[in-house]
Protein backbone atom coordinates (compact mmCIF):
# COMPACT_ATOMS: atom_id res chain seq x y z
CA UNK A 1 0.00 0.00 0.00
CA UNK A 2 2.76 2.41 0.92
CA UNK A 3 4.40 1.70 -2.46
CA UNK A 4 1.23 2.55 -4.33
CA UNK A 5 0.79 5.74 -2.34
CA UNK A 6 4.36 6.75 -3.07
CA UNK A 7 3.72 6.23 -6.76
CA UNK A 8 0.59 8.34 -6.64
CA UNK A 9 2.47 11.04 -4.73
CA UNK A 10 5.25 10.91 -7.32
CA UNK A 11 2.79 11.22 -10.18
CA UNK A 12 1.05 14.12 -8.51
CA UNK A 13 4.35 15.90 -7.80
CA UNK A 14 5.56 15.47 -11.39
CA UNK A 15 2.20 16.29 -13.07
CA UNK A 16 1.94 12.97 -14.86
CA UNK A 17 -1.83 12.79 -14.41
CA UNK A 18 -2.21 16.32 -15.74
CA UNK A 19 -0.27 15.43 -18.87
CA UNK A 20 -2.45 12.39 -19.54
CA UNK A 21 -5.59 14.43 -18.96
CA UNK A 22 -4.67 17.40 -21.18
CA UNK A 23 -2.99 15.67 -24.11
CA UNK A 24 -6.36 14.90 -25.80
CA UNK A 25 -7.43 18.56 -25.44
CA UNK A 26 -4.19 19.76 -27.04
CA UNK A 27 -4.84 17.45 -30.00
CA UNK A 28 -8.35 18.83 -30.38
CA UNK A 29 -7.04 22.40 -30.31
CA UNK A 30 -4.50 21.65 -33.04
CA UNK A 31 -7.16 20.00 -35.21
CA UNK A 32 -9.47 22.96 -34.75
CA UNK A 33 -6.70 25.40 -35.70
CA UNK A 34 -5.97 23.48 -38.91
CA UNK A 35 -9.66 23.57 -39.81
CA UNK A 36 -9.78 27.30 -39.21
CA UNK A 37 -6.70 27.81 -41.42
CA UNK A 38 -8.28 25.81 -44.25
CA UNK A 39 -11.48 27.80 -43.89
CA UNK A 40 -9.57 31.09 -44.10
CA UNK A 41 -7.70 29.89 -47.20
CA UNK A 42 -10.95 28.90 -48.91
CA UNK A 43 -12.48 32.27 -48.04
CA UNK A 44 -9.41 34.08 -49.36
CA UNK A 45 -9.52 32.14 -52.65
CA UNK A 46 -13.25 32.82 -53.03
CA UNK A 47 -12.69 36.53 -52.36
CA UNK A 48 -9.95 36.66 -55.01
CA UNK A 49 -12.21 34.93 -57.54
CA UNK A 50 -15.01 37.44 -56.90
CA UNK A 51 -12.62 40.38 -57.24
CA UNK A 52 -11.17 39.05 -60.51
CA UNK A 53 -14.68 38.40 -61.84
CA UNK A 54 -15.66 42.01 -61.09
CA UNK A 55 -12.51 43.32 -62.80
CA UNK A 56 -13.10 41.16 -65.89
CA UNK A 57 -16.78 42.17 -66.07
CA UNK A 58 -15.80 45.83 -65.77
CA UNK A 59 -13.17 45.59 -68.53
CA UNK A 60 -15.28 43.51 -70.93
CA UNK A 61 -18.71 45.08 -70.46
CA UNK A 62 -18.90 48.24 -68.34
CA UNK A 63 -15.94 50.15 -69.81
CA UNK A 64 -16.78 49.49 -73.51
CA UNK A 65 -20.46 50.17 -72.86
CA UNK A 66 -20.27 53.30 -70.73
CA UNK A 67 -16.72 54.72 -70.85
CA UNK A 68 -14.52 54.08 -73.89
CA UNK A 69 -14.09 51.65 -76.77
CA UNK A 70 -12.09 51.14 -79.98
CA UNK A 71 -13.59 51.87 -83.42
CA UNK A 72 -12.22 51.40 -86.93
CA UNK A 73 -12.78 53.97 -89.69
CA UNK A 74 -14.45 52.38 -92.70
CA UNK A 75 -14.24 54.23 -96.02
CA UNK A 76 -13.03 57.65 -97.25
CA UNK A 77 -15.91 59.84 -96.04
CA UNK A 78 -13.84 61.59 -93.34
CA UNK A 79 -10.78 62.39 -95.44
CA UNK A 80 -8.57 64.28 -95.03
CA UNK A 81 -9.04 64.13 -91.26
CA UNK A 82 -9.43 60.36 -90.96
CA UNK A 83 -8.60 57.58 -93.38
CA UNK A 84 -9.88 54.10 -94.06
CA UNK A 85 -8.60 51.51 -91.59
CA UNK A 86 -7.49 53.92 -88.89
CA UNK A 87 -8.25 52.91 -85.30
CA UNK A 88 -9.89 55.38 -82.93
CA UNK A 89 -10.74 55.46 -79.24
CA UNK A 90 -14.29 56.67 -78.66
CA UNK A 91 -15.31 58.06 -75.28
CA UNK A 92 -18.93 57.86 -74.12
CA UNK A 93 -18.98 60.25 -71.18
CA UNK A 94 -19.85 63.30 -73.30
CA UNK A 95 -22.85 61.49 -74.72
CA UNK A 96 -24.19 60.52 -71.30
CA UNK A 97 -23.66 64.04 -69.91
CA UNK A 98 -25.07 65.87 -72.96
CA UNK A 99 -21.70 67.49 -73.63
CA UNK A 100 -21.46 66.91 -77.39
CA UNK A 101 -20.34 70.03 -79.26
CA UNK A 102 -20.26 71.31 -82.81
CA UNK A 103 -17.41 69.80 -84.86
CA UNK A 104 -17.05 66.81 -82.53
CA UNK A 105 -16.38 63.61 -84.47
CA UNK A 106 -18.93 61.02 -83.42
CA UNK A 107 -19.75 57.39 -84.02
CA UNK A 108 -23.44 56.72 -84.58
CA UNK A 109 -25.78 53.99 -85.75
CA UNK A 110 -27.83 55.29 -88.72
CA UNK A 111 -30.30 52.41 -88.53
CA UNK A 112 -30.56 52.23 -84.75
CA UNK A 113 -28.46 50.53 -82.10
CA UNK A 114 -29.88 47.10 -82.87
CA UNK A 115 -28.11 47.27 -86.23
CA UNK A 116 -24.32 46.85 -86.03
CA UNK A 117 -23.58 49.22 -88.93
CA UNK A 118 -22.03 52.48 -87.73
CA UNK A 119 -20.79 55.72 -89.33
CA UNK A 120 -18.09 58.15 -88.27
CA UNK A 121 -19.02 61.78 -89.02
CA UNK A 122 -18.64 65.32 -87.72
CA UNK A 123 -21.38 67.21 -85.88
CA UNK A 124 -22.44 70.31 -87.82
CA UNK A 125 -25.86 71.15 -86.38
CA UNK A 126 -26.94 70.98 -82.73
CA UNK A 127 -30.37 70.32 -81.21
CA UNK A 128 -32.86 73.14 -81.80
CA UNK A 129 -30.84 74.80 -84.57
CA UNK A 130 -31.99 75.44 -88.13
CA UNK A 131 -29.62 74.18 -90.83
CA UNK A 132 -29.52 75.19 -94.48
CA UNK A 133 -26.95 74.67 -97.22
CA UNK A 134 -26.76 77.33 -99.96
CA UNK A 135 -24.23 76.63 -102.65
CA UNK A 136 -21.10 75.57 -100.79
CA UNK A 137 -21.98 77.39 -97.57
CA UNK A 138 -23.61 76.02 -94.42
CA UNK A 139 -25.99 78.29 -92.54
CA UNK A 140 -26.87 77.89 -88.88
CA UNK A 141 -29.91 79.90 -87.76
CA UNK A 142 -29.47 82.14 -90.80
CA UNK A 143 -25.75 82.82 -90.32
CA UNK A 144 -22.86 81.33 -92.31
CA UNK A 145 -20.94 78.70 -90.37
CA UNK A 146 -17.21 79.35 -90.48
CA UNK A 147 -15.40 76.04 -90.82
CA UNK A 148 -12.62 74.56 -92.92
CA UNK A 149 -13.03 70.83 -92.40
CA UNK A 150 -14.36 70.09 -95.87
CA UNK A 151 -11.95 68.37 -98.25
CA UNK A 152 -13.77 69.94 -101.18
CA UNK A 153 -16.59 72.52 -101.54
CA UNK A 154 -20.14 71.27 -101.03
CA UNK A 155 -22.04 70.62 -104.25
CA UNK A 156 -25.03 68.70 -102.84
CA UNK A 157 -27.36 70.16 -100.22
CA UNK A 158 -29.87 67.33 -100.07
CA UNK A 159 -32.27 67.53 -97.12
CA UNK A 160 -30.69 70.86 -96.09
CA UNK A 161 -31.53 72.62 -99.37
CA UNK A 162 -34.43 74.17 -97.50
CA UNK A 163 -34.21 75.27 -93.84
CA UNK A 164 -34.20 72.19 -91.61
CA UNK A 165 -34.94 72.66 -87.91
CA UNK A 166 -33.54 70.00 -85.57
CA UNK A 167 -35.48 68.52 -82.68
CA UNK A 168 -34.44 68.68 -79.05
CA UNK A 169 -32.36 65.52 -79.33
CA UNK A 170 -31.29 65.64 -82.99
CA UNK A 171 -27.94 66.34 -84.61
CA UNK A 172 -26.99 67.15 -88.21
CA UNK A 173 -23.76 65.40 -89.20
CA UNK A 174 -21.52 65.49 -92.26
CA UNK A 175 -18.36 63.80 -93.40
CA UNK A 176 -15.31 65.95 -94.12
CA UNK A 177 -15.09 64.46 -97.62
CA UNK A 178 -18.29 66.20 -98.67
CA UNK A 179 -18.42 64.78 -102.20
CA UNK A 180 -18.56 61.11 -101.16
CA UNK A 181 -19.94 61.21 -97.63
CA UNK A 182 -23.31 59.61 -96.95
CA UNK A 183 -24.57 61.76 -94.10
CA UNK A 184 -27.50 63.84 -92.82
CA UNK A 185 -27.98 65.41 -96.25
CA UNK A 186 -29.33 62.08 -97.48
CA UNK A 187 -32.78 60.86 -96.52
CA UNK A 188 -31.52 57.32 -95.84
CA UNK A 189 -29.41 58.75 -93.03
CA UNK A 190 -31.16 61.96 -92.04
CA UNK A 191 -30.71 63.77 -88.76
CA UNK A 192 -29.24 61.68 -85.95
CA UNK A 193 -31.21 61.16 -82.73
CA UNK A 194 -29.10 61.35 -79.59
CA UNK A 195 -30.01 57.78 -78.70
CA UNK A 196 -28.26 56.54 -81.86
CA UNK A 197 -24.95 58.23 -81.03
CA UNK A 198 -22.38 55.80 -79.64
CA UNK A 199 -19.71 58.25 -78.54
CA UNK A 200 -17.13 60.90 -79.43
CA UNK A 201 -13.84 60.04 -81.14
CA UNK A 202 -10.95 61.53 -79.17
CA UNK A 203 -7.79 59.58 -79.98
CA UNK A 204 -6.23 57.95 -83.02
CA UNK A 205 -4.24 54.89 -81.96
CA UNK A 206 -3.41 53.37 -85.36
CA UNK A 207 -1.34 53.79 -87.43
CA UNK A 208 1.28 54.51 -84.78
CA UNK A 209 2.89 57.29 -86.82
CA UNK A 210 -0.41 59.20 -86.53
CA UNK A 211 -1.01 58.37 -82.86
CA UNK A 212 -2.48 61.31 -81.00
CA UNK A 213 -5.52 63.30 -79.95
CA UNK A 214 -8.00 64.37 -82.60
CA UNK A 215 -8.06 68.15 -82.74
CA UNK A 216 -11.60 69.37 -82.40
CA UNK A 217 -12.13 73.13 -82.24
Amino acid sequence: MSGEKKTEDYEEENGIENIEEFEPYNAIDQTGTKKEDKKRKRLSILTDIIIYAIIIYTCIYLIPTYVIQRTIVDGPSMENTLHNGEHLMVEKISYHLDKLKRFDIVVFYPHGRKNEEYYVKRIIGLPGETIQIKGSDIYINGEILKENYGKEPITFAGTAEEPLTLGDDEYFVMGDNREVSLDSRYEEVGVVPKENIGGRAILRIWPLKKFGLLNQK
